[in-house]
């Protein structure tokens, strides 16, 4: 059972993750191969923005929280929230445009 379990893993993984076969094209046409990068950048993307939600959570929670143990310390710790904050999001930023340069590389020019 156990044997035929891994078979039948083997097969939808190549099945999956298998560009597809095409026919001879047309001279000047462009197809379209199937490839991971689509799912592995909505994965990416969805990953990076929970990332990012959980890291701006922490950083307001620990700041709001450090402002209610000394009030007189609220103007830096508000300063150095709002860098640390700045950073994380360029670090967001630049995460999901790596995933959108790996999605627009779905498109194959295929010609034969």
């Amino acid at each position: 059972m156990k044997t035929l379990k891994m078979m039948a893993l083997a097969v939808v993984f190549f099945l999956v993750l298998a560009a597809p076969v095409f026919a001879q094209a047309p001279a000047g046409s462009t197809t379209y191969t199937f490839s991971g990068a689509a799912v592995g950048a909505g994965l990416g993307a969805g990953l990076v923005i929970l990332g990012a939600g959980l890291g701006f959570g922490r950083i307001g929670s620990s700041a709001l929280e450090g402002m209610a143990r000394q009030p007189e310390v609220a103007g830096r710790v508000q300063t150095a929230m709002i860098i640390i904050a700045a950073l994380l999001e360029g670090a967001t930023f630049f995460a999901l445009l790596v995933c959108i340069q790996v999605a627009g590389k779905l498109k194959a020019d295929v010609s034969f």
